[in-house]
């Protein structure tokens, strides 16, 4: 099993980069979240990877952090999810993104990743449910109640907000607003920025 590839960085053709390691070039299938954070051609670059063997290939998919590998295997283990989802996830969500989903069992925000279907989205909300680490604390205050800051997020989003625009702003709510006061002051903050 390969477990970390380090070497130089041939090309980017996403969702696929060619790593020179030894004189050997491995293709790895990264998601967007990584290729974004990869140096430029000819820099050296560290990569977790995963390895997946089929019948018919050998497939090798790495990540620029543990928790992306381990949210990777989490996703692959669920029925019906392969590589290719898995790493449509990655590539839609960021791993803190993707346990507050699932925290908040909202399955809207999955639905939005190219193949993935209502379906999908609720196995996934299913399967993963206490399996991303402490979930909620990842993304905002685990001292506040759930519904409320989901009413924001959820108001946010409406109102065409990104999703990391939404969590930032989340996070800078004190514990134990009201809804209504939590999208007044989350709106505050996002019209600084």
């Amino acid at each position: 099993m390969i477990g970390r590839i380090a070497g130089t960085l041939l090309e980017k053709n996403p969702p696929r980069i060619l790593v020179d390691c030894g004189g050997v070039g491995y293709e790895i299938d990264v998601p967007m979240s990584t290729l974004y954070s990869l140096p430029d051609h000819g820099a050296t670059v560290v990569l977790l990877t995963q390895q997946v063997v089929r019948e018919d290939a050998h497939l090798l998919y790495g990540f620029a952090t543990a928790a992306e590998r381990d949210a990777f295997r989490q996703l692959t283990r669920i029925s019906g999810v392969g590589p290719r989802i898995a790493l449509a996830v990655l590539s839609g969500l960021s791993v803190a993104e993707l346990a507050q989903a699932v925290t908040m069992q909202d399955g809207g925000r999955l639905t939005k990743i190219p193949g993935i279907g209502k379906k999908t989205a609720e196995r996934l909300l299913l399967e993963l449910k206490g399996k991303l680490g402490a979930d909620l604390s990842l993304a905002i205050d685990v001292n506040r109640p759930a519904p409320a800051g989901n009413d924001v997020l959820n108001a946010l989003l409406a109102l065409g907000y990104s999703d990391r625009e939404a969590v930032a702003a989340i996070r800078q709510l004190a514990p134990g607003l009201s809804v209504a006061e939590g999208i007044r002051q989350a709106l505050k903050a996002l019209s600084k920025v």
